[in-house]
């Protein structure tokens, strides 16, 4: 059967596939420049067609409590925000991480420090995958590079928030929700019936019947050495979350003797930046992690042996280098090209740092 093609801009397409994938509660609050989402769920009306409920709540805190008890009940249940919104709901992350609660949190970052700039950035990934809130935790991190992804990225981020019983973010930018591309939407998938979320999530509050004891969902621990257990559990999960759902995309590094390693919106420009750099003779590739955490540290190691040189783009001061560091260690000069206050670079930025950079490296 013929997919049905339309153009939209990425905050509509990942309106329009929360429906589509048969999510039950939608809580967000308005914030530049994501509030298409909540603009095009009303507009829907969802709740008179699939039953999902769309509530725009009193603020970003607010919202991500309502995914905590949405998610503790085993609900498919999400929020949208931008930056200085996504730092508010660190606290209730935190907590959804620590009593193992799915959800999805999806944060189309805008420039920063604090209230910053309505224009895109790339500036929150430390607060993505190293947990703005406290404790040891992670939250599962995709980066989609394209409006198509933000569609793809919605049933995936809880496919994999309920494998794993673990918070999932989805970390967009300015660039990829405002732009307008063209999409396939995702099939109708039917919301869970009452049966099926207690079937397949036999620890959420669904109501107790005398065959068990009492759900309880908490992040609370007041035992030490139960805490320390509850700790070791959550390490071990997340060691098998690296193991098994690293994801990553690469171009033009069979023959690559230089990397160009960058993600989301910065992936896209420097796809142009690797196409200019090999029209000058410069035999660039471009590796690109979807999820940022996990971090696909040992494909990028791999992928690094015997380059000449490691630049990094990002669209901030220079926040994912340091796993690119962590992943290569000493083996390959990395350096960082990033543009910051909202301002997007131009692929040919990108390669001028790059030969730059082999130039310095051939000295």
């Amino acid at each position: 059967m013929e997919q049905e093609v339309t153009l939209m801009k990425g905050n509509e397409a990942l309106a329009r596939a929360a429906i589509r994938c048969g999510v039950d509660g939608f809580f967000g609050y308005p914030i530049t420049p994501q509030t298409e989402i909540i603009e095009t769920l009303s507009a829907l009306k969802p709740w008179e067609t699939t039953g999902m409920v769309v509530v725009q709540a009193e603020s970003e805190v607010a919202s991500i409590n309502m995914l905590y008890g949405g998610g503790g009940a085993g609900k498919r249940v999400m929020t949208t925000s931008s930056s200085p919104g996504v730092a508010l709901m660190q606290e209730g992350i935190a907590y959804m991480a620590g009593a193992e609660v799915p959800g999805v949190i999806v944060n189309v970052q805008r420039g920063g420090p604090g209230l910053g700039t309505i224009q895109p950035s790339q500036s929150d990934y430390f607060q993505a995958t190293r947990g703005g809130g406290n404790g040891d935790y992670n939250v599962i991190v995709l980066a989609p590079a394209s409006v198509q992804e933000m569609a793809d990225f919605v049933d995936l981020a809880f496919t994999l928030a309920f494998r794993y019983r673990n918070p999932a973010m989805i970390l967009s930018d300015g660039v990829i929700g405002q732009m307008m591309e063209k999409v396939v939407l995702p099939p109708f998938k039917p919301r869970r019936t009452d049966e099926e979320v207690i079937k397949e999530c036999p620890w959420a509050t669904t109501g107790r019947p005398k065959s068990r004891k009492p759900n309880i969902i908490t992040s609370l621990e007041l035992k030490p050495e139960v805490m320390e257990q509850r700790n070791l559990h959550l390490q071990a999960k997340y060691r098998e979350i690296e193991e098994k759902e690293v994801r990553f995309e690469t171009e033009h590094c069979d023959d690559a003797d230089c990397l160009i390693v960058a993600f989301g919106s910065a992936a896209r420009i420097a796809e142009k930046s690797v196409e200019l750099a090999r029209e000058q003779g410069i035999k660039a590739g471009l590796f690109r992690p979807i999820t940022l955490w996990p971090f696909p540290s040992k494909a990028l190691a791999e992928m690094a042996k015997g380059k000449r040189h490691i630049l990094v783009a990002e669209i901030n001061a220079g926040q994912m280098i340091q796993d690119v560091r962590l992943a290569v260690g000493n083996e390959v000069p990395v350096s960082h090209f990033g543009r910051l206050g909202g301002i997007v670079p131009d692929p040919t930025e990108i390669v001028e740092e790059l030969k730059a950079k082999l130039e310095e490296n051939g000295k």
